[in-house]
C-alpha cells in the first residue's frame, strides 16, 4: 500500500510487516503465579507490552511508548512450567501511532502437543523523540491476505476507539454544561 493510497503525507518509505515481527519466549515460574496458582493475568501483559513495544520500537526505527491496550483477551490459564510466546507485529499505522497484534501461545511443559492460543490483545504506541514529542513513523506495507486482514480490522478498531472518545467528551460537555459535577 502506498502513501497516497493511504492518505498521508509521508516521505518515509513504507516497511513490511515482517521487518518488525518477532516473537518473544518465557517458561513460567512459582514467582509467576497467583493466588489461585495459575500465572497472573499481569504477568502476561507485562509479556505482551514487551514485544509489542520491541515491535512498535524496530518498526518506527526508535523509541515509542504504549497508549493503550485494547481487548486484551485470556482464553486459558497458563500455568507454572508452560512455555509462552508472545507472538507480535504492527497490523496499522498512523503518522505517529501504530497498532500492534499480539497472540499469547503456550506449550504445556507437560504434554506433547502443539502450544496453543492462551490469549491476545492490540496496543497502540506512539512513536516519540528524544524529547517525548511524536515523531511519524513509516507505513506498515501488508505482505499476505492475513497481514491486509489484519491491517482492515486495525482501521475499524481505531474508528470505535476515536467515536468511543468523542461520545465520551462530548457526554462530560453535555454533563458540565448541565451543572453536573463529577
Amino acid at each position: 500500500m502506498t502513501d497516497q493510497a493511504r492518505g498521508t503525507e509521508s516521505e518515509i518509505p513504507g516497511k513490511p510487516t515482517s521487518a518488525s515481527r518477532t516473537t518473544l519466549s518465557h517458561i513460567m515460574t512459582h514467582n509467576d503465579t497467583n493466588l489461585l496458582g495459575t500465572v497472573h493475568g499481569g504477568v502476561i501483559m507485562k509479556l505482551v507490552d514487551d514485544a509489542a513495544g520491541a515491535v512498535a520500537g524496530r518498526h518506527s526505527g526508535g523509541p515509542a511508548v504504549t497508549a493503550s491496550m485494547d481487548e486484551m483477551v485470556f482464553l486459558e490459564p497458563v500455568r507454572v512450567g508452560d512455555l509462552i510466546h508472545v507472538k507480535a507485529q504492527v497490523n496499522w499505522t498512523g503518522r505517529t501511532s501504530m497498532e500492534v497484534g499480539v497472540r499469547v501461545l503456550a506449550e504445556r511443559w507437560n504434554e506433547s502437543t502443539p502450544a496453543q492460543q492462551v490469549g491476545s490483545a492490540y496496543l497502540v504506541f506512539a512513536a516519540v523523540d528524544g524529547d517525548g514529542k511524536p515523531r511519524s513513523v513509516p507505513p506498515v506495507l501488508p505482505e499476505s491476505e492475513r497481514d491486509k486482514r489484519r491491517y482492515q480490522e486495525a482501521q475499524i478498531r481505531r474508528q470505535h476507539r476515536l467515536a468511543r472518545r468523542r461520545a465520551i467528551m462530548e457526554l462530560r460537555q453535555q454533563r458540565a454544561a448541565d451543572g453536573i459535577e463529577d
